[in-house]
C-alpha cells in the first residue's frame, strides 16, 4: 500500500510543482520552468485535442480530485474493518456520556 501512495503521490506532486512554478515563471535558470514553456506545452496539448488552451488546466484538476477519490476509496475498502471497528467505538463511548448529567451543568444554575 505504501508504493501504492509513492507511485500515485509522486507524480501529481510533480505536475503541480511544475504548474505552480512555471504559472508564476519561477524558472531558476531551467527553460521548463519559464512561463514560455508552460504556455507552450498548453497550447500544444491544446492543438492536439482541439479544444481552447483555458480549459485543459480545470480538466487536469478535475481528473486529479477523481483518481483521488478513486485511491481513497481504495484504501478505505481495504481497511474496512479497522475502520469499522473505529467508528462501533466511537459511537459506544460518545453516547454513553452523552446521555447523563453533569454537575457541572450551567443548565440548572439560578
Amino acid at each position: 500500500m505504501k508504493w501504492f501512495l509513492i507511485f500515485w503521490a509522486g507524480p501529481i506532486v510533480f505536475l503541480a510543482g511544475w504548474y505552480w512554478l512555471s504559472y508564476y515563471d519561477m524558472s531558476f535558470g531551467i527553460f521548463m520552468l519559464t512561463r514560455q514553456a508552460h504556455d507552450l506545452t498548453f497550447q500544444v496539448y491544446a492543438n492536439i485535442l482541439g479544444i481552447p488552451a483555458e480549459t485543459i488546466p480545470p480538466l487536469v484538476a478535475r481528473a486529479v480530485v477523481v483518481d483521488s477519490l478513486v485511491v481513497f476509496v481504495i484504501m478505505a475498502f481495504r481497511r474496512r474493518k479497522k475502520i469499522a471497528a473505529w467508528w462501533r467505538g466511537r459511537q459506544a463511548s460518545g453516547s454513553s456520556s452523552a446521555a447523563l448529567p453533569s454537575k457541572d451543568s450551567l443548565s440548572r444554575a439560578p
